[in-house]
């Protein structure tokens, strides 16, 4: 092998090195936590605007089913006080009943 066959793989050695070292830091950078919740906090907006965007778009293609869905919801929210409220009414008449105070009609 000749000098400067040798002083060329010394120099392509060198080089390699350094293109690894560059390697592992970037690689170590990437790999830290704060970066990867950081990428994953990215991720997910990007997921979660892309759904919002879909649920508006199906939401303008079916009005009236967006409207009986979060009727039926709104329902389920609210059905204690429904309830509640439905089951004074009940008592309140037969009481009134009772008593002989309720309108015949």
């Amino acid at each position: 092998m000749s000098i400067e066959a040798l002083q060329q793989a010394k120099s392509d050695a060198v080089a390699a090195r350094v293109r690894f070292l560059d390697t592992l830091e970037e690689a170590q950078q990437r790999l830290k936590p704060g970066n990867l919740a950081s990428e994953a906090w990215t991720g997910v907006k990007s997921k979660s605007a892309e759904a919002a965007g879909n649920a508006v778009a199906a939401a303008k293609k079916r009005p009236g089913a967006v409207a009986l869905v979060l009727g039926g919801l709104a329902l389920f929210l609210a059905r204690k006080p429904i309830v509640k409220a439905a089951g004074g009414l009940l008592s309140r008449r037969k009481r009134r009943k009772r008593h002989g105070n309720e309108k015949d009609a």
